[in-house]
């Protein structure tokens, strides 16, 4: 696990629980509005080691409910599905921040039962994704992985960050429209801050 940032108690990562959070260094895709720019680079320095989380862990039982595995992109990385068991083992939940870039290494974790909730993050509608991303095909996978999301019945929220440089109230409205039509529901939008 390269981890860029560590968050030891937090309330908002996995709405109605306390977790830590663990914030992945590497992402695939280039978002204009990206709120953690410095864990883009994915052979970036690794801020902390896997053993202070498990450590901290350990002192926090009955005091946290789990663990958010954030990012940039937490699927980048090739230890997380042994992390996340490892974090079962010791008695947390586990959450997951993705955009779905990797469908293969989601399924993994969604048919191994690693993962409690998910905070999926819907760039856009299909037609829209690139714009966004600013990575070519960047679509496909996502909405792979959206449905392997729908299909496997784990608790989840849909996320949009909305920056009117990117995204306009059609699109938006648009966004809303595609989901509906997919069956999704519960999902929420956020405003782009400004770095």
């Amino acid at each position: 696990m390269r981890i860029g940032g560590w968050a030891p108690l937090s309330s908002c990562d996995w709405p109605g629980h306390l977790v830590t959070t663990v914030f992945c260094q590497g992402c695939p895709w280039r978002c204009g509005y990206c709120h953690n720019p410095g864990l883009l680079d994915p052979r970036g320095r690794a801020a902390v080691e896997w053993r202070q989380v498990t450590a901290h862990l350990a002192r926090r039982e009955g005091l946290l409910d789990g663990v958010v595995f954030s990012g940039g992109e937490p699927l980048l990385q090739a230890g997380l599905a042994e992390a996340m068991r490892e974090v079962r083992g010791l008695g947390f939940g586990v959450g997951l921040h993705t955009g779905g870039a990797f469908p293969r290494r989601f399924a993994e974790l969604l048919e191994g039962g690693l993962v409690d909730w998910v905070g999926f993050d819907v760039k856009a509608a299909p037609d829209t994704y690139d714009r966004v991303t600013g990575a070519r095909n960047s679509a496909a996978p996502a909405l792979r992985s959206l449905r392997l999301l729908r299909e496997s019945g784990v608790a989840h929220q849909l996320r949009t960050t909305v920056d009117p440089g990117l995204l306009d109230h059609d699109d938006v409205a648009e966004l809303g429209e595609w989901l509906a039509g997919q069956g999704l529901s519960g999902h929420v939008r956020q405003r782009a801050r400004p770095v």
